[in-house]
């Protein structure tokens, strides 16, 4: 049997495969992977900045901007002035945006759905390691309670 040179490859490569399943799945609904997670973080943060998810999701601000630009085009979000600061916009989801989360969260449930066909009663086990990994290198949820503190629009961290 074949191994690989190092542990983490098959962890890079079987991320790599169910970001393909995801793809493939979110195709019909127009969107892909890093949109779908944006739109959902949005429903968790409600109103928010476009720095906020930025650095939420550890992009460059000018990455986030074209994104946030082909969600606004799609009619998914809004973009308005921020009332309490005026140098600053707050995106917002729209009833588009709204309506497509169910989409989304469908073709999720599916790649859960895989991964627990393949895992079977290990995949509690397994979710479970993810969620430390991330947490353990530093990664949170946007609009979750760890970050919070910075998506006001009008604070920083």
């Amino acid at each position: 049997m074949l191994v690989d040179q190092h542990d983490f490859h098959g962890l890079l490569h079987s991320a790599e495969l169910i970001e393909s399943e995801l793809r493939q799945l979110l195709a019909p609904l127009g969107i892909h992977p890093r949109q779908a997670r944006v739109l959902e973080a949005m429903e968790r943060t409600g109103p928010v900045s476009q720095a906020y998810l930025a650095s939420a999701f550890g992009v460059t601000s000018a990455s986030m901007s074209t994104m946030t630009d082909r969600l606004l085009a799609a009619g998914y979000i809004t973009r308005a002035i921020d009332p309490a600061s005026r140098r600053q916009n707050v995106l917002e989801l729209t009833d588009n945006g709204r309506t497509l989360l169910a989409g989304i969260g469908g073709a999720w449930s599916k790649v859960d759905d895989s991964i627990r066909a393949v895992l079977g009663r290990e995949s509690a086990t397994f979710f479970d390691l993810a969620r430390r990994l991330r947490q353990g290198l530093g990664g949170t949820v946007p609009g979750s309670g760890r970050n919070r503190a910075s998506m006001d629009t009008g604070k920083s961290s």
